[in-house]
């Protein structure tokens, strides 16, 4: 069965972004078209990217075990979903380190975004649809936007938390899915077949 990679892109004391990746997983793993494996990058603390050549030209050959731990979670994908703050208008620091330590493992694979911010995220998402296309990706046109609506009363709920507080975005999650679904099943068949 297809995997996707959930990413939680942040990695601040007391982030958000542990709710939202709790409320998505529990969302998405019952599917029955794909399987989800969720990354923290908090788990992968890579160093500022260096190295003398870019993995477009070095590929796979890792320069450490580290890098090489996450490269071959991305790997080991066949779709993506990525979990982002917006920190003024972008998307984190963190994540452009952790994708630019990385190309080939990204390439022919979906990938879609929760965006949480302002504006749902938005402007983050629109930069990491442009970085996508660069990683030879294809990102997906539905994305979930948290905006301070349910933000704010989330981000402000004690623990234990309920995660009810989201479920007015889970029509949309539910499209973005389904269609992660798609794109995922489609390209692994390509990639499948390509010479």
């Amino acid at each position: 069965m297809p995997q996707i990679l959930i990413i939680n892109s942040t990695t601040r004391e007391g982030r958000f972004s542990e709710r939202a990746a709790a409320w998505v997983v529990d969302q998405l793993k019952g599917r029955s078209d794909f399987t989800v494996d969720l990354l923290d990058l908090r788990e992968h603390p890579l160093p500022f990217f260096d190295q003398p050549m870019s993995p477009m030209y070095t590929l796979r050959d890792y320069p450490n075990e580290e890098i090489a731990k996450f490269g071959r979670r991305v790997d080991a994908a066949d779709g993506f979903l990525i979990l982002t703050a917006e920190y003024n208008h972008g998307y984190t620091a963190v994540l452009k380190n952790a994708m630019d330590h990385t190309l080939v493992e990204w390439r022919r694979k979906p990938v879609a975004f929760v965006g949480w911010g302002n504006v749902g995220g938005a402007r983050a998402i629109e930069q990491l649809r442009e970085v996508a296309v660069e990683f030879e990706m294809a990102p997906l046109r539905h994305a979930v936007h948290i905006l301070p609506d349910i933000l704010v009363p989330a981000i402000q709920a004690p623990e234990p938390f309920d995660d009810s507080i989201f479920t007015p975005l889970e029509p949309k999650l539910k499209v973005l899915a389904d269609d992660l679904a798609w794109w995922t099943k489609a390209l692994a068949d390509a990639r499948a077949t390509a010479d």
